[in-house]
């Protein structure tokens, strides 16, 4: 699986090539560096291609095509992208191994695409076989009081739709142990160890007192509340934490026009209105990711 290219998505916004290179032209930038990783990738695929087994089935899957594509228990996912495409893909899969390639080593991170078109090869039957190493990294699991629910690998963001201020009530702990507060904020965020790197680091960097962040395959969660904002009935105490074991952040919306959604699919999403609950844990189901 992979996700268009940025020279794909101007040809798509332009029309043609050339009247996306004159529009960069025009604001003094030039394509030349948006074919390069394109052509980078198109390497990419096309070694993995070649590198799948002659008697395989096989699919090409779109980021995009996520929601609707089904995949099947036997299947070996190779995501071959950025990181972040990974994690897009682990929603939606129930223990199939995953395999990240990197189609521009030195510009991504390489936290979750480490492995080198080239070595596809050599790994794909051992993969196939059990036999390659891999690392079961932890999910997080929002659940709706209707039966909905959806994982993430990253984190789970529970928001307005708009972006207005979101109005709940936070509950977080285990029974005994629950500490509530009600809030006006732009939205919570809970992230794995995976995520704990990502979106979740970038929070926690201007928040003093932050929770020690969860190893990738730890059983444990970090949640952030982003700007809460103080008033009379609204707090500022109960703003970060940890998860750990069986403890669960619950939210009751006290606002309509709230959506939940899983390492920036938007698309996929859950909405929250007024008086529904949502529990946010660690999923039982977890990313068997292919190590190096």
């Amino acid at each position: 699986m992979s996700r268009r290219s940025e020279l794909d998505e101007l040809v798509a916004r332009h029309g043609t090539r050339a009247a996306a290179d004159w529009y960069l032209r025009e604001r003094g930038r030039t394509l030349a560096e948006v074919v390069e990783r394109h052509d980078a990738l198109q390497a990419a695929l096309t070694a993995v291609g070649a590198a799948v087994p002659a008697d395989w089935r096989r699919g090409a899957v779109d980021r995009s095509d996520l929601p609707r594509f089904l995949f099947g228990p036997e299947d070996v996912v190779v995501a071959v992208g950025q990181d972040g495409l990974v994690a897009n893909v682990a929603k939606y899969l129930a223990g199939q191994p995953v395999i990240g390639v990197d189609p521009e080593p030195g510009r991504n991170a390489g936290v979750l695409v480490r492995h080198r078109a080239a070595a596809l090869a050599a790994l794909l039957p051992a993969v196939a076989a059990g036999a390659a190493p891999t690392r079961a990294r932890t999910m997080v699991r929002a659940a709706l009081d209707d039966g909905q629910e959806l994982v993430g690998l990253n984190e789970v963001y529970v928001g307005h739709a708009s972006h207005q201020s979101a109005r709940y009530l936070l509950s977080v702990g285990e029974p005994g142990r629950i500490r509530r507060e009600r809030h006006s904020s732009s939205g919570v965020v809970v992230g794995s160890g995976t995520g704990a790197t990502g979106w979740c680091a970038s929070i926690a960097r201007d928040r003093p007192g932050a929770p020690r962040p969860p190893a990738p395959e730890e059983a444990a969660l970090c949640w952030f509340v982003r700007e809460a904002w103080p008033s009379p009935v609204t707090g500022v105490a109960l703003t970060t934490g940890r998860l750990d074991g069986d403890e669960r952040l619950e939210l009751v919306a006290e606002s309509d026009g709230l959506v939940v959604f899983a390492d920036g699919l938007e698309a996929d999403r859950l909405t929250l209105d007024w008086g529904q609950r949502l529990t946010v844990s660690v999923a039982s189901r977890r990313l068997n990711l292919v190590e190096p």
